[in-house]
């Protein structure tokens, strides 16, 4: 049987961007996983994923909670370091394409 650890080691995304959408959609961290998965290798499911984050940022801003703001945008920046694809300026740079719906 496989553990959460091993779903999130399987998923291509970290702890942390793991918990980010288990955050932003209001599920267990084992369904984050699992959509999770789906979504970094869906077309512009990173750029979904991306939103999510900035979305839980955006709260933790209106909410005052500044340590959570901080750590989320660290989440971010890493993300988009370890998925290029999904930040349009670093797309251009790289001159890599958009991946589109078949």
């Amino acid at each position: 049987m496989l553990c959460l650890e091993d779903c999130i080691a399987l998923s291509d995304l970290s702890e942390e961007e793991i918990l980010a959408i288990a955050q932003h959609e209001h599920i267990p961290e084992m369904a984050a996983a699992e959509l999770g998965n789906y979504l970094v290798h869906a077309p512009n499911g990173e750029q979904c994923i991306r939103a999510m984050i900035r979305d839980d940022i955006a709260a933790a801003a209106a909410c005052g909670d500044r340590m959570r703001e901080l750590a989320l945008r660290l989440v971010l920046r890493n993300y988009i370091v370890q998925h290029p694809r999904c930040d349009e300026r670093t797309r251009r740079e790289l001159r890599i394409p958009e991946r589109r719906a078949p």
